[in-house]
């Protein structure tokens, strides 16, 4: 076999079971670990793979792994500020619930209520919610990413824009100093913008560690928004700009 038809199989593999181990792929191919790093390097500097220890993962693999351990990152905080949301929102409301792992906790608060329509592109969203009868969910189409299954580009957008809804909850990546709000997927951006722009009340989610990150994209500005709900907001300027815009500000780990 040569080495283009091995690399093309090794990625083969590497999709099938998401990470391939050189000392496994050297006896599968009977041959050398030096030649099977030499594959993985051509092939992780190619894009096709990402290096890990003792081998390789598919991009796939690496994307749902990091996902799952955002998920991890303050889970009670998250939990509280899932609760605090759900408490804003009344029985019978329409409303919005966008990508995210705080978003993904705000619908897991909302359990208990009767008579909602939610409109969403989280898969994760619809998946929990599906199963309360009292909850209509309705989910929008486009893309699926794979790695947390979120449903983005202009068919999402489009599907969004039909509606005018009584609440929005979203989540973002980051918040800058300035209030901006950012992400990471200008596909993502483009339908946060429009849930935002589509609902009468915006409830912003985010734990505290979103404002020591930053992303190159911008959604909006908290100004957008009407209520914003966090354990705890470290920032004297955008406790500021919450006063300024009549946002209101909850946070969740204050006694």
């Amino acid at each position: 076999m040569n080495p283009a038809m091995r690399q093309a199989k090794i990625i083969e593999l590497a999709h099938q079971q998401g990470e391939v181990l050189v000392d496994a792929l050297a006896a599968l191919f009977e041959v050398t670990p030096q030649t099977i790093r030499k594959d993985l390097n051509a092939l992780c500097e190619r894009g096709a793979l990402r290096r890990s220890h003792g081998g390789a993962m598919h991009p796939s693999r690496i994307e749902n792994v990091e996902y799952e351990a955002r998920r991890q990152i303050a889970t009670a905080e998250k939990h509280a500020i899932g609760q605090a949301a759900a408490a804003l929102i009344p029985d019978n409301a329409s409303l919005f619930i966008n990508i995210g792992t705080t978003t993904e906790a705000v619908s897991q608060a909302l359990v208990n209520h009767r008579g909602l329509m939610v409109i969403t592109n989280n898969i994760n969203v619809a998946n929990h919610l599906r199963a309360v009868p009292a909850i209509e969910v309705v989910i929008a189409g486009g893309v699926v990413r794979p790695s947390d299954g979120g449903i983005v580009g202009e068919a999402a957008v489009d599907f969004i824009r039909q509606f005018k809804v009584d609440f929005a909850v979203i989540g973002v990546s980051a918040i800058d100093q300035d209030g901006a709000l950012l992400d990471f997927d200008y596909r993502e951006v483009k339908v946060a913008q429009a849930i935002i722009a589509n609902a009468r009340h915006v409830i912003l989610v985010s734990d505290a560690t979103k404002f020591t990150r930053t992303a190159p994209v911008r959604i909006g500005h908290i100004e957008q928004t009407h209520s914003f709900i966090t354990d705890h907001c470290p920032l004297a300027s955008i406790r500021q700009l919450c006063v300024d815009a009549g946002i209101r500000l909850v946070e969740t780990g204050l006694a």
